[in-house]
């Protein structure tokens, strides 16, 4: 099958290790890019197929693999035919609804973890998964879309007396992973400045579009949570592991990752508190404002309740009532109602009710 699927629920009846990629599908043309370097040497270039990366499996240099795009399903096959990865493995791949994990083979690691951004519209939250695949001297990185994540990564290599240069494909693998969790930080900050405005117009002027925004930020921390969450696992097992393509010295770049992860989970979680307290701050403003309104309305009725049964009784069509006949009747009448209003004014007043 060459058709992208949306949903992992449409490959039901495909046999397992079925190449078929299932996600978003990006308008972009698909590029293998390839960054081979040692602490001497550094070349990029793109390559048209993966037959053209066959020569570096010999080489003493560390290879760099990104591919831009999973839809051409042929390049994801060919990576496995040629470094004989599983074919569960290459369907993971394929698969950009995958839980961040890590897993570790004989002769490869396999890492998902998932990149965060803000769109270009106001705080939409963009995903994407990026996966792993650690091999002696190798490192390949599959993307759903080009973007500029891993430019400063680039840019490092540029420099031939970096870290970067003088050390193997697990220190890259660490760089790229910290790349993507150190823009979790960016969103963090938005979720700041954006739960502090909201905030604010909770306490002057709440209305049903602060419920609406809050009601996006609550779904919005749903996902972040189920997305960011499993990274204390991951990270966990990856310096649990004993592979001998992580280097001990490489371990340790792990557990500042894990420390990163940590307080942005943790931040997750002081979020969710937060627009709880917030959603019972809107309710209880709501109510206040119902309150404050139905006060008012209570006091004018009590004022106009007294007026209502003067003017009710002297509504009556009995014949005998003397007043009716007084000349001075309809001007006493004023003055008792502008003096039962006044006096029910200032006791209110006088209560604080008003």
């Amino acid at each position: 099958m060459s058709e992208s699927l949306s949903f992992a629920s449409e490959k039901s009846g495909l046999p397992p290790g079925s190449l078929v990629h299932v996600g978003e599908v990006h308008a972009h043309e698909h590029k293998i890019s390839v960054v081979n370097y040692n602490k001497s040497t550094l070349k990029k270039h793109t390559v048209k197929s993966i037959e053209e990366l066959l020569p570096y499996k010999t080489s003493d240099t560390i290879t760099w693999v990104i591919v831009d795009g999973l839809k051409d399903v042929s390049i994801i096959d060919a990576i496995g035919k040629h470094f004989d990865i599983h074919a569960l493995v290459l369907e993971d791949i394929l698969n950009t609804h995958q839980r961040p994990k890590f897993e570790e083979f004989n002769d490869y690691l396999y890492i998902v973890v998932k990149a965060i951004s803000l769109g270009n519209k106001e705080f939409n939250v963009v995903y994407e998964q990026i996966s792993l695949l650690i091999l002696n001297n190798f490192v390949f990185t599959f993307m759903e879309k080009p973007d500029g994540l891993f430019s400063p990564i680039l840019n490092r290599l540029d420099n031939d007396k970096s870290q970067l240069r003088n050390l193997g494909a697990d220190y890259l693998a660490y760089i790229i992973m910290d790349t993507v969790v150190d823009e979790y930080f960016v969103l963090q900050d938005a979720f700041d400045e954006l739960i502090e405005s909201v905030e604010d117009k909770l306490l002057s002027d709440p209305s049903s579009q602060t419920l609406a925004t809050i009601q996006k930020i609550k779904r919005e921390l749903i996902f972040l949570r189920r997305t960011i969450s499993p990274l204390r696992e991951l990270l966990a097992a990856i310096q649990r592991s004993e592979s001998p393509l992580l280097n001990e010295k490489t371990r340790r770049y792990f557990g500042d990752i894990y420390d990163h992860a940590i307080r942005i989970i943790e931040a997750i979680e002081s979020y969710r508190d937060l627009i709880a307290g917030m959603l019972d701050i809107y309710l209880s403003s709501v109510s206040n404002k119902m309150n404050e309104t139905m006060k008012v309305l209570t006091v004018f009725a009590s004022i106009f309740i007294p007026l209502t049964f003067i003017a009710g009784v002297y509504g009556m069509n009995f014949e005998y009532m003397p007043e009716l006949k007084w000349r001075w009747g309809y001007p006493a009448l004023w003055v008792i109602f502008i003096g039962v209003s006044v006096f029910l004014l200032r006791f209110f007043k006088k209560k604080k009710w008003l």
